[in-house]
């Protein structure tokens, strides 16, 4: 793995947990542990890293962007996750259930949707192997 895909993993994962700190419902946040990241071989320049985001209940995301050459994957390994992509539609996925967002995406809404149970997605980036910042809280 090339060091620089993996500090943007992290300082993704970094972004995620501090961003969702301070907007989760009662101190509860998501966690986010990077699972993979390497160049791929035949597309030169892009990367494939893949996250995973552990939502507390009621814990949230706040607005963001992701880096602008990101082209993602989003699948909902367990629970709910609320979420809404730019000017589409706001839709609750359950497990098993996935749906992606094109490079450049607002996505102002991701959540657990319940109160009571947690909920875990993978995110997976194609993404070019010098974007640092994966996630970008928008202010």
């Amino acid at each position: 793995m090339k060091v620089h895909t993996i500090l943007a993993a992290t300082g993704a994962a970094l972004a995620f947990a501090v961003a969702g700190s301070a907007s989760a419902h009662d101190g509860r946040a998501e966690t986010v542990t990077p699972r993979f990241d390497q160049a791929i071989p035949n597309i030169p320049g892009k990367s494939l890293v893949v996250l995973e985001v552990d939502y507390a209940p009621d814990a949230a995301s706040p607005p963001h962007t992701h880096a602008k050459s990101a082209f993602i994957y989003a699948y909902v390994v367990s629970g709910e996750i609320e979420s809404k992509v730019n000017d589409g539609e706001t839709r609750i996925y359950h497990a098993g259930e996935s749906w992606s967002e094109p490079p450049n995406a607002r996505h102002s809404i991701s959540r657990n949707a319940s109160r009571t149970r947690p909920a875990k997605l993978l995110a997976v980036f194609v993404v070019d192997s010098d974007d640092k910042a994966l996630v970008t809280p928008i202010k």
